[in-house]
């Protein structure tokens, strides 16, 4: 069975006080506070857009994912007071408009070995795993990155750069549980085979996710 939406919180209580679920609840009425839940995660998905398409693109991706989540949060699941796995599955179905844009950056690391997006970004590279190592931008990563389906690397990089568990990804995606363990087991594979002598990506006994 699952868990009946918390108490509604006191009407007058500061929206920062508030957790995301009540927060989007509260907007209902108030459309103001969802204002709130940009403060909250803007940050955290301008990142992580921007070191997939560049930070030409973030600020438009970010800008339209609040958008469409404003527009669908009558339809939002308030027994998860987390809503960032959702954002993050809003924002993975924009970028997909813009998959050539990302191709083109790795297309261009694997030939060149430069990666524009970490330079335009002013950033040390990423590693696949989220942490910073100069290996994760050589052009294995990028070809390995750029021949992932579209599907893989959504779960790839939610995965590693987003930091969500499998069980987020899944939610943030909307599919089961299973095709998230499937769908990593062969990006890892593929990964493992760019880079032999570094696994880029924790083992699920290594890792703390699901």
């Amino acid at each position: 069975m699952r868990p009946s939406p918390a108490d509604p919180p006191a009407p007058h209580a500061a929206p920062e006080t508030l957790d995301d679920a009540q927060l989007i609840g509260r907007s209902l009425d108030e459309p103001e506070v969802f204002a709130e839940l940009y403060h909250r995660h803007a940050g955290e998905l301008l990142r992580y857009v921007a070191r997939r398409l560049g930070p030409a693109l973030a600020d438009d991706v970010v800008g339209e994912t609040f958008l469409i989540a404003f527009r669908r949060r009558t339809r939002y699941d308030r027994t998860r007071t987390k809503a960032l796995p959702w954002l993050y599955g809003i924002a993975a179905n924009v970028m997909s408009q813009h998959r050539r844009s990302e191709l083109r950056a790795y297309r261009a690391l694997a030939r060149t070995g430069v990666d524009p997006v970490a330079q335009s970004t002013g950033s040390d590279a990423d590693s696949v795993d989220g942490k910073v190592t100069a290996q994760a931008s050589a052009p294995a990563i990028a070809a390995a990155l750029r021949s992932l389906s579209e599907g893989d690397r959504h779960v790839l990089l939610l995965f590693a750069w987003a930091d969500l568990s499998y069980e987020e990804v899944a939610e943030a995606l909307g599919i089961p549980l299973g095709t998230v363990r499937s769908r990593l087991n062969r990006a890892r594979r593929k990964m493992r085979a760019a880079l032999p002598d570094l696994d880029p990506i924790p083992t699920p006994e290594t890792s703390r996710h699901g």
